[in-house]
């Protein structure tokens, strides 16, 4: 694949229109011979993605930012989790870039281990899951990550962020070459799938959450689904009618 190519300065370019030229110029560099696949997941090699980094800005500098309490490169919260920071500086510009520790089921991992209920459709019941104590090759990773991350918003494997395949591809003025989107094929409606009813899709939520009698029952229940309520309106939305529910039976 292409390696980083330093583009092409207008004689008289401003500070911000430098920067902006390096940015398309690393968006549209292509990592994808150093992606790495893991659970669906793309990860971009960190060490092949600093090479990059610095044949673009040779002067590039990143921090591991530390707990100034402990000084370990790593902030913890017994409730939520472990999260670690980076910062990135280039050309008189610094980012800074947060990751939480996760396992391979992308569930914050903690400095002890503990269980969460998941809904099993298949038993029509909950059943604990553990998540391990984190440790530090768990946080080392991460913070690696992080880094990566950090360089993306310089522009660096951006697209893999995006969830695209490949980067857009740049022409040699600097201005974004996109290329025609192809034709999709018009759904009939048989094609269509079935959106399944909301009361169906989640009986057994609404069923936890009828057995839910106080706030604090609620509160606990919304802790162990915490991630699916909140990449979830329609869940959302169920804990946020019970609780309603519950604030007019006082």
């Amino acid at each position: 694949m292409c390696k980083f190519n330093k583009p092409q300065i207008p004689a008289g370019a401003t500070a911000d229109e430098r920067r902006a030229i390096y940015f398309d110029a690393l968006y549209s560099l292509d990592m994808n011979d150093k992606v790495e696949k893991r659970e669906n997941l793309s990860y971009l090699s960190w060490a092949n993605a600093w090479a990059e980094f610095k044949r673009a800005y040779p002067s590039a500098t990143y921090r591991i930012v530390k707990d100034p309490i402990t000084n370990l490169p790593y902030f913890a919260d017994e409730r939520t989790g472990i999260m670690v920071y980076t910062e990135v500086t280039v050309d008189e510009i610094t980012h800074e870039m947060w990751l939480p520790v996760m396992n391979t089921s992308n569930k914050a991992m903690k400095l002890e281990p503990y269980t969460y209920k998941v809904y099993d459709k298949f038993k029509k019941e909950y059943v604990e899951r553990m998540v391990e104590a984190a440790s530090m090759f768990d946080i080392n990773k991460t913070i690696m990550r992080c880094l990566v991350k950090n360089l993306a918003m310089f522009g660096l494997g951006l697209y893999i962020y995006a969830g695209e395949d490949i980067p857009e591809k740049m022409v040699e003025d600097n201005t974004i070459q996109q290329e025609p989107a192809p034709v999709q094929p018009k759904r009939t409606r048989k094609s269509r799938p079935i959106q399944q009813p909301v009361q169906e899709k989640y009986a057994g939520i609404r069923i936890a959450l009828q057995q839910c009698k106080t706030q604090d029952s609620l509160m606990e229940l919304y802790k162990q689904h915490q991630n699916e309520v909140t990449g979830n309106t329609e869940i959302k939305a169920l804990f946020t009618e019970r609780k309603l529910q519950l604030n007019q039976a006082v």
